[in-house]
């Protein structure tokens, strides 16, 4: 079977992942590879038109790690992952969102560039 899209890790999300205990950091990765299969809000949530996180509920922690779609040929088919937090309230904080933007927006800036 073949994923919906292939996922590209940044720096900060791979920092974040690293900070985190082997068996929270096994959990998020089998959500994440579940999500490339699985149509699952649970999983893989919309947040505005180009942010998205992927979800982890672990021993009562929220985990998310914020994402955006990169198009290639006009196809979907690469995630790019830009950093993640410990979810600390029910509301996803806005500066985690515009920050994620950013990222986005430095992205798209250098593959344009390149």
């Amino acid at each position: 079977m073949k994923p919906n899209f292939d996922i590209e890790l940044l720096p900060e999300a791979i920092e974040f992942l690293e900070s985190l205990d082997d068996k929270t950091r096994e959990k998020i990765y089998y959500n994440i590879k579940k999500a490339q299969f699985v149509y699952d809000n649970d999983l893989f949530k919309k947040l505005n038109d180009y942010i998205w996180e992927f979800r982890t509920l672990y021993n009562s922690k929220a985990y998310r790690l914020f994402s955006f779609w990169d198009q290639k040929n006009d196809i979907k088919t690469l995630v790019v992952a830009t950093h993640g937090i410990l979810k600390k309230t029910q509301k996803t904080p806005p500066k985690e969102i515009k920050k994620a933007e950013e990222i986005r927006k430095q992205y798209l800036d250098n593959k344009t560039k390149n």
